[in-house]
């Protein structure tokens, strides 16, 4: 059994609520004031070619702004609160604006640049004040009679001027410090949840990406049994049917000199055996290729495009460790396009770019074949279902005359 987690002492997450609610105020006041410029910025260059540019680097200021907030609220509440964003996929500066605009973290962004200075004068003045009462109170006895007020109204002179006052409100302080307390953590705390509702994960977001991180345990699952198949077809009938082959190998040798006719049949055990060990090897190949997981994808790559009867040309350098299921998904893409150039397009040359960034796996496969090929076909079909298995996409495009090119993008995050 695990333990429960320590709690806080109540005095420390007060002080460290009112820490929040203080450094509110500073991160709030050029939060709003960006808030503005960029407003007013976007709105005169938004008919211009430099509208995409402004609109690109205030959103990208309000991430970097909405960052300092998520940190502030873990380490000072200890309230985790988790970043939304996807990484941008667009080669431009017009697609990456396009896809920030599309996107509901930059406007709850853009509300929280808006609010936060408001809502964190709004919080931090009551706790502050209520606080600094309730130590005024507290320490009453000591502060007034070093400080003595004689010109004190008639109605709170007993409490000023006589030490049993000066106690009794000492003693009204410490008696207020609990709600006080209570009063400032909570007002921290609604303030941190509001922050997390505008600057975390959405309903729908987190719904998506519990089907993404299901649907990855599933692929994976899969690629690990398909590797436990291959492990196993290797380990075991191939390994019977090399030793059989041997063994026939060994009566074919003593059977020379005896009747032609058992030679013969002998002869031909083997090679129905060597047919089949071939065969159960492409079975292998095509459940789990061996490479993969001993040499990674470039190397598995590379293997491929020197068996391929094509001059083929692969870019692949700096390719970092990939989950099992995108290295499979990514060598069979390829596969299929080779097969495909060599067999249908009449090609002579072929590339091969792969190219990963975070989150992302782009194969790109481009021939110099006669084009023309049919993207409903039923090995594309096979590529095109494998990559949306993993929430890719495979597209082809093969005018007539070429060149044929064929596209995957295969999410890589873990």
């Amino acid at each position: 059994m695990t333990s429960a987690p320590p709690r806080t002492p109540w005095a420390g997450r007060t002080v460290r609520s009112l820490g929040y609610l203080a450094s509110a105020v500073p991160v709030g006041i050029p939060a709003f004031a960006w808030f503005v410029a960029s407003v007013v910025l976007v709105g005169l260059l938004s008919l211009s070619r430099l509208g995409p540019h402004a609109f690109l680097a205030s959103a990208t200021a309000a991430r970097a702004l909405a960052g300092v907030e998520r940190r502030r609220a873990d380490r000072l509440l200890r309230h985790p609160v988790a970043s939304p964003y996807v990484p941008l996929t667009a080669p431009n500066v017009t697609g990456r604006a396009r896809q920030l605009a599309g996107s509901p973290a930059t406007w709850r962004d853009a509300a929280w640049l808006a609010l936060l200075f408001p809502l964190s004068l709004v919080c931090l003045l009551p706790a502050l004040a209520c606080t600094l009462v309730t130590l005024g109170l507290v320490t009453a006895p000591a502060w007034l009679w070093a400080v003595p007020n004689p010109n004190a109204p008639w109605f709170v002179a007993p409490l000023v001027s006589t030490w049993p006052g000066r106690c009794v409100a000492s003693l009204v302080g410490v008696a207020l410090a609990v709600p006080v307390a209570y009063l400032v953590v909570r007002v921290a705390d609604g303030q941190v949840r509001f922050a997390g509702w505008l600057l975390g994960i959405g309903a729908q977001q987190a719904l998506a990406q519990r089907l993404v991180e299901t649907r990855v345990r599933v692929v994976d699952a899969q690629a690990a049994e398909l590797r436990r198949i291959e492990r196993d077809l290797h380990d075991g009938a191939q390994a019977r049917i090399v030793a059989a082959g041997m063994t026939l190998a060994l009566a074919e040798r003593k059977l020379r000199a005896g009747p032609p006719t058992a030679a013969d049949d002998v002869r031909l055990a083997r090679r129905q055996l060597d047919d089949a060990l071939a065969e159960l090897r492409r079975l292998v190949r095509g459940i789990h290729p061996p490479i993969l997981t001993d040499r990674g994808l470039a190397e598995a790559l590379s293997a491929l495009a020197a068996d391929s009867p094509l001059a083929v040309d692969v870019h692949a350098a700096g390719t970092p460790q990939l989950p099992a299921a995108v290295e499979s998904a990514a060598y069979f893409v390829v596969a299929e396009a080779l097969t495909n150039a060599a067999k249908h397009a009449d090609a002579t040359s072929c590339r091969i770019d792969i190219h990963a960034e975070p989150g992302l796996l782009t194969v790109r496969v481009r021939d110099d074949g006669r084009g023309g090929a049919d993207p409903a076909g039923a090995g594309l079909d096979g590529l095109r279902r494998r990559a949306e298995a993993l929430g890719g996409t495979l597209t082809v495009t093969s005018p007539a005359g070429g060149p044929t090119v064929v596209l995957a993008e295969l999410p890589c995050a873990s």
